[in-house]
Order: structure tokens, then C-alpha cells, then sequence
């Protein structure tokens, strides 16, 4: 079923964003998140393994696995081969989003000024990714971005954490956001994992 990243964003208000070394983990690790009601997961490709962590994740029943850190076409195009469901980068070119629009995925890019933003907006995208978000200068940066532009919707992502993702989410721009500290660092606990998952998956119900 194709979705569009509107579907996909609003699907769980956040999206673990995954480093993973050792393909053996992917499908428990997803499983977990899944079972935790984090439908929507993110492998970036960081590592040598994340393209096979995210065939196996795919296997995952109920699991819509998207490829991130893409930052140019021979990227996209390894992604969509190993059957990416969306993609996200951490910034927008000109090359990769007329490809990703070409190709017709899901694409989440990053932004963090208006001329970035209207850059896509030229692309015909008007969904991005605040990247990095506290780094950027936060949610106050976030409301004067997200002020000239009606149509568009954020998925905030970079040193938000459980504490502050509330305060995002209750943002009317924001649809969802991203975040490692589900998954945590060092060898998974799964258990401890699908918890994040459900205490993770809950937080719209109160913000909104």
C-alpha cells in the first residue's frame, strides 16, 4: 500500500530514528517498536548493515520502514532497492528532490531556514524535517519558520528527548517528531524498548 508522508507522519507522533550495526537485531528491534504501538521507524545509513536492517525490518508485519541520512541519488536509489517505504534527509539539493519527486516516495527532507523551505516548496514539497532541531534554535525558531508558511508541517528531529517531545508535539505545525532515545544506546533490551514504545506512542493523546 503506497502512503503519503502525510499518512506516514501522522501514523505515530514519533518516529524512532535508528543507528543499527548488526542486521541479527533488526526484525527484534522492530518488533518491539511495533508491539509498542511506533509503527513508523527510520534506519538512517550510517552503518554497513542498514540497508539489510532495513529489508529485514520490512518484514515486520505492521512495520513502514523509511531509509535516512540519504543525501544524494546513488543513496535514494540503494534505499528504494532495498524497498524503502519513505525516505529522510538531513538537507534538501536540488538533484535529490527532484529525484525523490521523480521517483514518487514518501520524502521527508531537512530544513532549518525559510529559503530551504521554499526551495521545496518550489519542488512541490511541503512536508520537511526540522533538522537539527535544538541545535537550530528549537521551538522558538521552529514558530517563527512555520509563521509565513500555512500549507507546510514538521517532523522535528535532533536532541529532542521524552521530556521535551510534548512541547513539540503540541506545536499545530508539528505532526510528529524524531528521536533515538527511544532504542537507547549498547546492546537492545527489547523488553525495555517496546515500554519506550508504548509510553513513546502515547504522547499525542495528551498534547493534542
Amino acid at each position: 500500500m503506497t502512503r503519503t508522508i502525510d499518512e506516514i507522519m501522522l501514523t505515530a507522533p514519533v518516529i524512532p530514528v535508528l543507528i543499527v550495526d548488526n542486521a541479527a537485531q533488526a526484525r527484534p528491534l522492530a518488533e518491539a517498536l511495533v508491539a509498542g504501538g511506533l509503527n513508523v521507524i527510520e534506519v538512517t545509513l550510517r552503518t554497513p548493515a542498514a540497508l539489510q536492517v532495513l529489508r529485514e525490518m520490512r518484514a515486520v508485519e505492521g512495520a513502514i520502514v523509511g531509509a535516512g541520512t540519504v543525501t544524494n541519488q546513488r543513496e535514494l536509489a540503494a534505499a528504494l532497492d532495498a524497498g524503502a517505504d519513505f525516505i529522510v534527509s538531513p538537507g534538501l539539493t536540488e538533484p535529490l528532490g527532484k529525484a525523490a519527486v521523480r521517483e514518487g516516495v514518501p520524502f521527508l527532507p531537512g530544513v532549518a531556514t525559510a529559503g530551504e523551505i521554499m526551495r521545496g516548496l518550489d519542488l512541490g514539497l511541503t512536508h520537511f524535517k526540522f533538522f537539527p532541531a535544538e541545535a537550530a534554535g528549537g521551538i522558538p525558531v521552529l514558530k517563527a519558520l512555520a509563521a509565513p508558511f500555512a500549507q507546510v508541517r514538521f517532523c522535528p528531529t535532533g536532541g529532542i528527548t521524552a521530556q521535551s517531545a510534548p512541547e513539540w508535539l503540541a506545536l499545530d505545525p508539528v505532526l510528529c517528531v524524531g528521536g533515538s532515545w527511544v532504542t537507547g544506546k549498547g546492546a537492545p533490551d527489547y523488553a525495555a524498548i517496546e515500554q519506550a514504545a508504548r509510553e513513546a506512542s502515547s504522547l499525542r493523546s495528551t498534547t493534542r
